[in-house]
């Protein structure tokens, strides 16, 4: 260890004579601590509160959907769709159709979208879990499910056998010469509704794959997506190289996040937004650790002369200052990261903060790669601090010895 830095442990650690610098002093250790906590507290909040925004959609979304390149639809056989299911990294398959259509009931018309679904359907997306009230489709009949959204602007109930939900599609061809008729309805009874978010509750409308098929004019063998449920940890390169040879006409891979690429675009920009102001708040911090050093150069300037006369260089009174506030902002950040783990592991484990007017405890996601992005913000800010309020004290050092 160097002259420099056993000087710099002793002055980090020792009391000045003088009141006022031992304040200063105490402050920038203290605001580097606030600070730091700080932005370490708000990462996971923010973190906590991403993971749940996302827990509702990853309820609605698969992990992986198969989506024609060219058309509306896909065409697969039973045989394929097991041989599918039989690869190690595939959990489960369930086939979709998915239309824009006209909805009516009781003289009240919306527009939403049809997704029908094959009856293994919820072994990939969870969407049974979010029915609110009623049941999900048992896929005996004529079903569907709501959103509230929609039942709400139509005023439709649950297991109303005296009106029917009408689903209304154009036609994609005429049956006959006589057939005037450009649209085909067919009638349905709601047996759930669900609730997810606002968007999605006005949105989609749940039935039979059998139902749907029937509705669009479709083979039994025609679908417009395959969703899947994979394993853990894999990659959408090595599913695609997997299940590609299984498709004639080209396939697009959808991960999950490419499914919700607007929210989860949104989402990196708030976080790193937030990011940004409090790293402003972390660089006003760290002016009390400038003003810390400018008045402890200042203060020891009797103690620099004699070790400049014992042979010190100026050099190494720079390098002395610029280790004390290395040790002022290592030591901080440590401090407040600690403190910052505290409060974070409190608010998982014993709830003490609730979102405002509910009963819901406030999320938070301890994350470690949170912990390295502050630790590195500080250190490379506080560096950064550190060099400005210790440049020319070298100069200054060697006046002080010609002096």
């Amino acid at each position: 260890m160097t002259y420099s830095l056993k000087i710099a442990w002793r002055y980090f650690f020792s009391k000045s004579q003088q009141t006022v610098i031992n304040r200063i002093n105490i402050f920038a250790f203290l605001m580097v601590v606030v600070a730091t906590a700080a932005l370490f507290i708000v990462l996971s909040a923010f973190a906590g509160l991403k993971d749940f925004g996302l827990s509702f959609t990853n309820s609605f979304d698969p992990d992986y959907e198969i989506v024609p390149v060219r058309g509306k639809y896909l065409t697969l056989s039973e045989n394929t769709l097991s041989e599918l299911e039989s690869l190690p990294l595939i959990i489960s398959v369930a086939q979709e159709v998915e239309e824009k259509v006209f909805l009516s009931f009781n003289e009240k018309n919306q527009v939403a979208y049809l997704k029908a679904v094959s009856e293994n359907y919820t072994n990939v997306v969870g969407v049974d879990s979010l029915i609110a009230l009623g049941n999900w489709l048992s896929f005996k009949g004529p079903e569907a499910v709501l959103g509230f959204g929609i039942a709400g602007n139509m005023s439709v109930g649950v297991f109303d056998y005296s009106t029917f939900l009408n689903i209304t599609v154009p036609k994609k061809k005429k049956t006959g010469p006589l057939d005037q008729n450009p649209f085909f309805t067919k009638p349905s009874v709601v047996v759930g509704l669900y609730q997810i978010s606002e968007d999605l509750d006005k949105k989609y409308v749940f039935a039979d794959l059998a139902f749907g098929q029937e509705l669009m004019g479709l083979s039994p063998n025609n679908f417009s997506s395959i969703v899947l449920k994979t394993a853990e940890n894999v990659t959408k390169k090595k599913l695609a190289k997997e299940i590609s040879p299984y498709f004639k006409d080209p396939i697009n891979l959808v991960s999950r996040s490419e499914q919700n690429a607007a929210l989860h675009k949104m989402l990196n920009v708030e976080h790193l937004a937030i990011y940004f102001i409090f790293t402003l708040v972390m660089i006003i911090a760290l002016f009390n650790v400038i003003g810390a050093l400018i008045m402890m150069f200042l203060d020891k300037r009797g103690e620099i002369k004699i070790l400049l006369a014992m042979g010190a260089q100026p050099k190494g009174i720079y390098k002395l200052f610029f280790n004390v506030g290395l040790l002022i902002c290592g030591f901080g950040g440590f401090v407040g990261i600690m403190l910052g783990i505290v409060i974070v592991g409190l608010q998982a484990l014993f709830p003490y903060i609730y979102v405002p007017g509910t009963s819901l405890a406030y999320p938070v996601l301890f994350e470690l790669k949170n912990v390295f992005v502050v630790v590195g913000t500080v250190m490379v800010l506080g560096t950064l601090s550190t060099a400005w309020a210790t440049r020319g004290l070298a100069k200054k050092a060697r006046s002080y010895a010609v002096s």
